[in-house]
């Protein structure tokens, strides 16, 4: 727990009073502010702001930030996802204790008889939205699961099974790119064998509303290999690494021959680089993560590198 962890940060124009960080379990990047607006709304954050200064015991507070702390740390963690997945008991023991929580802060707000009728109308604001976000927690495991039912449903015509990852090692490992920023996790993650499968998967995902998300290296800065929806699949192309030897073809529009070769998406950098030069060319794409990057991912991004 890290209720009392301070960062020394000021508001603008005050050096005195430091950040508080009240929610515990949170070992995010994402601040106390963040994490209300987003599991209760900017709203509350701002009733939250107003009843700060009010407070006798802070009880009720207390309360109130380990079940948003209890939320956070499962929604953050795909490791506890999966244990509450696959053990409905212990979910329904958790969501209890949030239950539980919420129902004594209701008590003290009804039996606080020197409270004002307008800060028990408040409190009782933050009860109601922090009820909401504890249904709406304990609604994602159902449609998570019927979630993942209907993906393999669908996908499993288009490649092997074993290539449909929903655990939760694969989806830590393709929440982020090299910007390490981190919004949502992606429901699974396809390794599809062949370049033949790639265009099956996505028109079954596209079938079934999926948000699709190509991956190869992940060492972009741009951000495009971040998943910003909860119902996101991402596709990971390190399997199509298939590289042609390097010959002479004249391209559409020319008259003299074009040195080529016929690279998958997947094939790292590097491998296309020593390709070209082993033929006597050069391969001009050098991105400064061209032992990491892939062909498709330097495509897409049009990355050039420092030779370009």
């Amino acid at each position: 727990m890290n209720k009392e962890v301070v960062t020394p940060v000021a508001p603008k124009g005050d050096t005195k009073t430091p950040r508080l960080r009240e929610i515990p379990y949170n070992y995010t990047s994402f601040s106390d502010r963040e994490i209300v607006s987003r599991l209760l709304g900017e709203p509350s954050w701002e009733i939250l702001e107003s009843l700060r200064g009010e407070r006798q015991t802070g009880r009720s507070a207390r309360m109130l930030f380990e079940v948003l702390g209890d939320i956070w740390v499962v929604m953050r963690n795909p490791y506890l996802q999966e244990d509450l997945l696959n053990n409905p008991k212990r979910q329904a023991l958790l969501v209890n204790a949030m239950h539980h929580r919420l129902r004594e802060m209701e008590k003290r707000r009804v039996s606080n008889q020197g409270a004002s009728a307008e800060r028990a109308e408040r409190v009782l604001q933050l009860i109601q939205a922090a009820q909401t976000a504890v249904d709406t927690f304990n609604a994602w495991f159902p449609q998570t699961r019927g979630m993942r039912a209907r993906a393999l449903r669908g996908l499993i015509h288009h490649t092997h099974q074993d290539n449909i990852a929903f655990d939760p090692f694969a989806r830590a490992a393709h929440v982020t790119d090299a910007t390490d920023w981190r919004i949502e996790y992606p429901v699974a993650v396809l390794y599809p064998d062949t370049e033949s499968e790639v265009r099956a998967l996505v028109e079954a995902c596209i079938n079934l509303g999926f948000t699709i998300i190509p991956r190869g290296g992940g060492t972009g800065y741009t951000g495009s290999g971040v998943p910003l929806t909860g119902n996101a699949i991402v596709i990971n192309t390190e399997k199509l690494d298939a590289l042609s030897g390097v010959e002479k073809i004249v391209l559409p529009g020319h008259k003299e021959p074009t040195p080529t070769f016929s690279a998958g998406a997947g094939v790292v950098t590097r491998k296309a680089l020593n390709a070209a030069q082993k033929a006597g060319f050069v391969f001009a794409v050098d991105p400064t993560s061209a032992d990491a990057s892939c062909i498709g991912g330097n495509i897409a991004m049009n990355a050039g590198g420092k030779k370009a």
